[in-house]
């Protein structure tokens, strides 16, 4: 099983410094990002903070929060090839990530909570093999949300990311929880931090152009069309005060984070 643990030390401002060691062989290496090449550019990673805790999993990359018990996000590149996934998806064993040490959410703590398992990385889209889609199920990729959100909304534009990433043969995918006022407060005896908010920001290529789009949703029992959701990826960027999909070309970059261009997400 490929599992990455990525132990941040400091940030530079539009760059990662890290060590990464692969458990169980002791591989290091500069950066996550040098370790591919430019075709396969891990442009679904946002700029990361100090002292994150980033673990990497074969289909998924998590930064992990000891203090909420949720992923502070979640990123992934969904590729065409992936969504014919074969791997049975009718058993959903959440259990604790057996790789990662430090506190973390339990079954119990969300059990009789009212608050729905919420994937970050849906499993749907981790089909490709049972480690990945197993992985998907660790509780360091979910989040408590609620279930008419989990179940609506939320679930519509992971089949609309399905349906663009077949599209455009990738989609490279960001997402997680957004903390504004803790109007929900915690769960279970771990209390365990319920999300106000969640968003997904989505970068596509077409030929040599890219398009970006973003979508917040409050952790809430409401439907709205899908476009009341949508903004700029640098609106967003300001909403949650991070960098997202900074290996772009800095002018790309720019550009398609400023606005959203409809004619690729119609």
């Amino acid at each position: 099983m490929k599992f990455l643990v990525l132990s941040l030390l400091a940030m530079m401002a539009m760059s990662i410094n890290s060590c990464v060691s692969s458990s169980g062989r002791g591989d290091t290496f500069a950066d996550p990002v040098s370790r591919v090449d430019n075709k396969t550019k891990m442009l679904e990673l946002p700029a990361i903070n100090q002292n994150e805790h980033v673990l990497e999993y074969e289909g998924f990359t998590v930064s992990y929060n000891h203090t909420t018990l949720v992923p502070n996000w979640v990123a992934y590149q969904l590729q065409e090839s992936e969504l014919n996934g074969v791997y049975d998806t009718r058993s959903s064993n959440f259990s604790r990530d057996p790789n990662l040490e430090g506190r973390q959410a339990s079954r119990e703590d969300y059990a009789h909570s009212g608050w729905d398992k919420g994937h970050m990385a849906p499993k749907a889209d981790m089909r490709w093999s049972s480690v990945t889609y197993w992985q998907s199920h660790y509780f360091t990729n979910i989040c408590p949300q609620n279930h008419t959100l989990n179940a609506g909304d939320w679930n519509s534009l992971e089949q609309k990311v399905r349906g663009w990433a077949k599209k455009y043969g990738s989609v490279w995918v960001v997402c997680g929880p957004i903390f504004t006022n803790n109007e929900f407060g915690t769960i279970g005896a771990a209390k365990v931090h319920i999300p106000d908010q969640f968003f997904k920001a989505l970068l596509v290529k077409s030929g040599s152009d890219y398009s970006a789009i973003a979508f917040v949703m409050p952790n809430k029992a409401k439907h709205h069309p899908w476009k009341e959701y949508a903004c700029t990826v640098d609106e967003l960027e300001e909403a949650i005060g991070r960098d997202l999909f900074f290996q772009l070309d800095d002018k790309i970059e720019k550009k398609v984070e400023s606005e959203v261009k409809w004619m690729y997400w119609n």
